[in-house]
């Protein structure tokens, strides 16, 4: 147990930054659901559905690439850290460049009028400084520094956060108030810094200072590496591992966002009365929000188990912990979706302030359900990554992307976004079955699988059974959104940790 214990310390200390981090940043979803109309939220949620796939291609798979190569034996990891550091530098250099001159073809992309093409080039740096970051912070992370990787990446976020109340709240409060008291000594600063024609621009640029920050505050690691022009012989091999884990991430990104940019082209007019498609977009997005807590125990974990599982991978023991890990997980993330979902009548109002972003509360279970496939996916993946066939993460990615988009087709005209939600569970349950059913052959580890599948039916269950209960007892909803949740885990408590207690005697 102390080997979970250590992946398990690894994950609180991440999970900091990633759930104060990321609280702190959905906090700001009130806010833009209260000053911004669906149809302009859903420029902020199509633009950055972009993102996700441009930070695939500005990363190409670099990251789980060092750690997989730091980890060999005999590898020198300063030289390593040079030669792929320096290969970041000059492709972020050289794509932020393209993108920017794109501007105005990416913004066509999303049906935006034009005059708005900052946005494009401060996505395009924020991407370059992103990813000029991914190495250093990968750095940390093998370098087991996690209090220093929590504390950018705090932050990091502190500073958007910060910067979105100025533009976004403080800004217009100001302007819009009588002024008199201390309204009247803000105003100057207000009316120099602040143009109330961006709008949601203000989201973007808050960003891009954000992103500068973490660079600053990357100096060190920044700085201590020599810059070396690519040496074709060194990162070939490189290259060849970490292609396939960007066409990987390429079809996971289809899978994770494809449908926030295929919804505006395949809803039919007037499919939500009132609500044109890009405002559909926005509700999507706004709930899709709501999956966060699902998000941050995944990410969290993502952080701790990559370098982890590489640095086990040499252990006899390895397989029994790898089984273990998933258990656990497993269990933590379906407490979360019963939890959540059984709490949506009072959760959904506190964080999406305009009734229209409350019709879309019903995708929420399935966008959750849908995550933690995810995660179990990201589990049962350390395989072809540990015997370095990761072409099989691509081929997985792959059926997902085909799925997805197969499924969105059919789906979004018949159901809308609620047809992109169950589109986005399918997907993920396959490439977790697939994942699964291949590792067996290739690397196998004693998954309790149909243990797992169990507790995931009782937890499905449970919530039909408890939202039914809750729409025909309204009263009870806050009592029954509390105990429901503490049986499921009673249940959990009760039988996993009787057969712990028995494995340790």
């Amino acid at each position: 147990m102390s080997i979970a214990k250590k992946l398990a310390s690894q994950t609180a200390i991440y999970g900091v930054s990633s759930i104060v981090g990321r609280v702190l940043s959905y906090l700001l979803v009130p806010i833009y659901t209260a000053h911004f109309a669906a149809a302009e939220y859903g420029v902020v949620t199509g633009l950055y559905a972009y993102v996700s796939f441009l930070n695939v291609v500005f990363t190409y798979g670099l990251e789980t690439t060092f750690f997989r190569f730091a980890n060999r034996p005999g590898q020198d990891r300063r030289e390593l850290y040079d030669r792929t550091l320096s290969l970041m530098l000059l492709s972020s250099v050289v794509l932020t460049l393209l993108l920017a001159l794109l501007a105005r073809p990416l913004l066509g992309l999303l049906d935006l009028p034009p005059g708005h093409e900052e946005y494009a080039r401060w996505v395009a740096l924020i991407l370059g400084f992103d990813a000029i970051a991914a190495l250093p912070f990968a750095r940390l992370r093998l370098e087991n520094k996690a209090r220093k990787f929590a504390a950018i990446r705090l932050a990091n976020i502190l500073l958007y956060v910060g910067l979105n109340l100025f533009f976004v709240v403080l800004c217009p409060y100001v302007l819009q108030s009588p002024p008199s008291g201390w309204l009247a000594g803000l105003r100057p600063l207000v009316a120099a810094v602040y143009d109330p024609t961006l709008g949601v621009g203000y989201v973007f640029l808050s960003n891009l200072a954000a992103s500068a920050l973490t660079l600053l505050l990357l100096g060190r690691e920044l700085l201590d590496f020599r810059f070396r022009w690519p040496d074709l012989s060194f990162l070939r091999p490189l290259l060849a591992y970490a292609l396939p884990l960007m066409l990987m991430g390429l079809a996971g990104m289809v899978n994770e966002t494809l449908d926030r940019i295929l919804l505006p082209r395949w809803l039919p007019d007037n499919f939500y009365p009132g609500l044109s498609r890009l405002g559909a977009v926005g509700v999507y997005g706004a709930c899709y929000k709501l999956s966060i807590f699902m998000s941050l125990v995944i990410q969290a974990f993502r952080y701790a188990a990559e370098p982890f599982f590489f640095s086990q991978s040499t252990e006899k023991n390895s397989p029994a912990t790898f089984a273990l890990v998933l258990k656990w997980f497993t269990l933590c993330c379906a407490f979360i979706f019963v939890g959540i979902s059984l709490n949506l009548t009072w959760v959904g109002p506190l964080f999406l302030r305009r009734p229209v972003y409350l019709t879309g509360l019903n995708v929420v279970p399935i966008l959750l359900l849908a995550n933690l496939f995810l995660g179990i996916y990201y589990n049962l993946s350390v395989w072809f990554k540990l015997t370095d066939k990761t072409y099989y993460g691509t081929y997985i990615g792959a059926a997902g992307a085909v799925l997805t988009i197969a499924l969105n087709f059919v789906l979004i005209p018949v159901l809308g976004y609620t047809g992109s939600a169950w589109a986005t569970l399918a997907c993920y349950f396959l490439m977790a079955a697939l994942c699964w059913w291949l590792g067996e052959r290739h690397f196998p580890v004693p998954y309790p699988v149909g243990r797992l599948l169990l507790w995931l039916l009782g937890a499905v269950a449970l919530v039909v059974v408890g939202q039914a209960a809750i729409q025909a007892l309204p009263t009870a909803r806050y009592a029954l959104g509390l105990a429901l949740p503490l049986l499921f885990i009673g249940l959990i408590y009760v039988v996993e940790g009787r057969q712990l207690s028995r494995r340790r005697g």
